[in-house]
């Protein structure tokens, strides 16, 4: 009875989830070529995707000790959903840079204050079905809307449509992710109480070695992983790919990671964290085949960007949800997500300025760090 509970609450999460992708995935495809068009540098659009990261995974270390502090989860929940679906309609009223950059740091934002809390809510139901199907079933549907947003900005650009129109729709599914909050509210308002009964490993509420390991590993990936803010920029600065297809490639590695989520959480459940170096070891590969190739290439290393972006979203999240204790959900995952952002922004800011200088040296960064980050994570997974 209980796994029926927890599987239910974490499809109806997923739902929301499903819009919430739908929405600022959809709007993330284009802000790159959206801000070139409005004046902003390489730099510039490296500067602003990084910062953002590094506003949204700071607030999570802040957003997660309070939620848990106060045991109002979805409160927080509530307030950051709020603030990540508003402003991406509002990007359509957006008149120049310096602003469209404040609503892109906005969203982010408002994501920071709602993912601790809800990957800690989700973590709950790990106990009765599985910690890798839990995020990978989460992370499949996030990436179906995530999927289908970028599909229909392109077709808005391809109907000449422009980006306005394009942010403008996008309130639609925003609505439909705030209702269908409500719902998952309504029907489970104490998603702690899906793990109750359940043995609990942790006689402590310290974070173990394991964490703090995980934690450097998250880093070293997250500052190699490129941007697609920048990756659009790049591929519409070289024509790589036609303007109004970026969106579509973009699609093509949300559809890559929708469609890996599931398989690496049932093995992750079956065979342990170690599968996770091997989708690390993939998404490696991703950035010399997208700034360095041509068309079919970038091709390419947009499936195995998407592959990273899974295991990123749902292996870590899951190997996580095993080290620490249930105390302290929201608190380790906002923690370890600041600590990400922080090597997020470092990263994409770096990659930035790398690229008005040499774009091999962006793929080099790139590969060279996603690599070291395999060893660490060795480490991490031998910890008892």
């Amino acid at each position: 009875m209980k796994s029926r509970s927890a599987l239910q609450f974490v499809l109806i999460i997923g739902i929301a989830n499903f819009f919430a992708d739908f929405t600022y995935e959809g709007a993330r495809g284009i802000i790159g070529p959206f801000l070139g068009s409005l004046g902003a540098s390489a730099a510039i659009v490296g500067f602003v995707a990084g910062f953002g990261e590094l506003v949204g995974y700071g607030l999570r270390s802040v957003s997660g000790y309070f939620a848990d502090k106060s045991h109002r989860h979805w409160a927080f929940a509530f307030a950051g959903y709020a603030i990540n679906m508003l402003a991406v309609p509002a990007l359509a009223l957006a008149g120049q840079w310096q602003l469209a950059s404040g609503l892109v740091v906005a969203e982010r934002a408002g994501r920071g204050v709602r993912k601790p809390t809800v990957e800690a809510m989700l973590s709950y139901a790990g106990k009765s079905i599985g910690a890798g199907w839990v995020f990978g079933l989460n992370e499949a549907l996030d990436q179906a809307g995530a999927t289908i947003g970028p599909l229909l900005m392109a077709l808005i650009l391809y109907l000449n449509g422009g980006f306005r129109t394009g942010f403008g729709v996008l309130l639609v599914p925003a609505l439909f992710c705030l209702a269908i909050l409500v719902v998952a509210r309504l029907l489970h308002p104490r998603p702690h109480e899906l793990e109750e009964g359940a043995p609990h490993t942790f006689a402590t509420t310290n974070f173990t070695h394991a964490y703090w390991i995980y934690l450097l590993a998250g880093a070293l990936i997250a500052a190699g992983f490129a941007d697609f803010a920048l990756i659009g920029f790049h591929f519409h600065k070289t024509n790589t790919v036609p303007a109004d297809l970026i969106p579509v490639f973009y699609a093509i590695a949300m559809a890559s990671s929708a469609v890996a989520s599931i398989p690496l959480g049932r093995l992750f459940d079956r065979f342990g964290a170690n599968i996770s170096i091997f989708a690390f070891l993939i998404s490696a590969i991703a950035a010399p085949l997208i700034f360095l190739g041509a068309t079919v290439s970038a091709l390419i290393g947009m499936i195995f960007w998407g592959i990273g972006m899974s295991a990123q979203s749902s292996l870590l999240q899951a190997m996580l949800a095993g080290v620490i204790p249930p105390q302290k959900r929201s608190t380790a995952f906002g923690l370890f997500d600041t600590g990400y952002g922080i090597a997020w922004f470092l990263g994409s800011t770096t990659m930035g300025l790398l690229y008005d200088k040499s774009v091999l040296a962006v793929a080099l960064f790139s590969v060279v760090l996603q690599l070291a980050a395999v060893p660490v994570l060795f480490i991490a997974n031998k910890q008892p």
